[in-house]
């Protein structure tokens, strides 16, 4: 029974949005760290926009399941 709790995907679904979002966030301090580094500023940029595209597809998924 147990095991069958776990088996959420809807909760699957916002654990993953919450940490593609949680990441996007760190990535945008990262980038303050980086700053002047042109090369590493553009990875973490890249690292923000893969995350919000997951973010914004999870949520698209999430919307037609509840």
């Amino acid at each position: 029974m147990t095991k069958d709790l776990l088996k959420n995907k809807e909760f699957d679904l916002v654990s993953v949005i919450y940490n593609a979002s949680q990441a996007a966030e760190t990535c945008s301090q990262y980038i303050k760290d980086a700053e002047g580094d042109q090369e590493v500023e553009r990875f973490f940029n890249e690292v923000i926009d893969s995350n919000s595209n997951l973010v914004q597809k999870g949520k698209d998924l999430l919307k037609n399941r509840i």
